[in-house]
C-alpha cells in the first residue's frame, strides 16, 4: 500500500517513518508537517492510506480529511483521546494513540491491508453477496439506494425491496466501491448516481428523504463537484 503521513510535529514523523519501514506490504511514500504541502501532493499522487495528525496549526485533520473529494483509507495518530467517537463515524480505519508501540501501529497497517484488499476487490466486480439469516443474496451494485445502519443491523435498501443484514456498519461499507458510494449521515451511505437532491440537511433519493450531517456535507459537496 502506498501511504503518506501529516503530522505538524517532526518527531512524530519520525516515529512513523520507523514503524512503517518494518511493514513490509507498507510503502510511506512521503511525510509532511505542513498539510497544505500534503493537499498539493494528493492533488497528482494517488495513495491508499493515510496517517493524519488531528491537532495541527492551520487546519485540523478532521477538517482536512474531509475536504477530499478522493479519500484513502485513514489511520488517526494523535495524543488526544476525545476525538475517538469522530473517528469513527469518519470510517477511520484505527485510531492510534500516542505514543504507540511498533505492535499497535503494525495493528491498524494489518486492518487498512484487509480493507485494501477488499476495496480492490470490490473494484473488479459488479455485486456483491448480503448475508441475511443463513442465506447469501445477491445483489448488483447498480441497484442499491442506500444503506441505513440501526444498531447491530444494515438495510441495503433497493428499488424493489430492502435487505436486512447483521453486520456492522464499517463492515458493510467496505464491501461497496468507493467511487460510487458516499457516506452522508452517521448511519446512512448513499449511491451517488442515485441522488434526485441535495439540501442543506438532507438529500433525496427515490422519494425518500435522508438527513444529511454537517459532519459529511463537505465530504459530499467535493464527490459531488469532481
Amino acid at each position: 500500500m502506498k501511504a503518506i503521513a501529516i503530522d505538524d510535529e517532526p518527531i512524530a514523523l519520525e516515529i512513523v517513518r520507523s514503524h512503517a519501514s518494518k511493514v513490509p506490504f507498507l510503502d510511506l511514500k512521503a511525510e509532511f508537517t505542513d498539510a497544505f504541502k500534503a493537499l498539493e501532493y494528493l492533488q497528482k499522487e494517488s495513495i491508499d492510506l493515510l496517517f493524519l495528525d488531528i491537532k495541527m496549526p492551520d487546519i485540523s485533520g478532521i477538517d482536512f480529511f474531509n475536504s477530499l473529494s478522493k479519500k484513502p483509507l485513514l489511520i488517526f495518530t494523535t495524543a488526544y483521546s476525545e476525538h475517538a467517537v469522530t473517528s469513527f463515524e469518519m470510517d477511520a480505519v484505527d485510531y492510534l494513540l500516542k505514543p504507540f508501540s511498533l505492535s499497535r501501529f503494525l495493528k491498524g497497517c494489518n486492518k487498512a491491508f484487509e480493507l485494501h484488499n477488499f476495496r480492490n476487490a470490490s473494484e473488479t466486480t459488479d455485486h456483491l453477496y448480503i448475508k441475511t439469516g443463513y442465506e447469501q443474496i445477491k445483489v448488483f451494485f447498480e441497484d442499491i439506494l442506500y444503506l441505513e445502519a440501526t444498531g447491530n443491523y444494515v438495510t441495503f435498501a433497493t428499488k424493489e425491496k430492502s435487505i436486512l443484514s447483521r453486520s456492522t456498519f464499517i463492515e458493510a461499507i467496505n464491501l461497496l466501491p468507493p467511487d460510487k458510494f458516499v457516506r452522508v449521515h452517521r448511519s446512512f451511505v448513499v449511491a451517488v448516481n442515485k441522488i434526485d437532491k441535495v439540501e442543506r440537511h438532507q438529500v433525496t433519493i427515490n422519494h425518500k428523504t435522508i438527513p444529511l450531517s454537517e459532519a459529511f456535507r463537505q465530504s459530499l459537496t467535493a464527490y459531488l463537484s469532481r
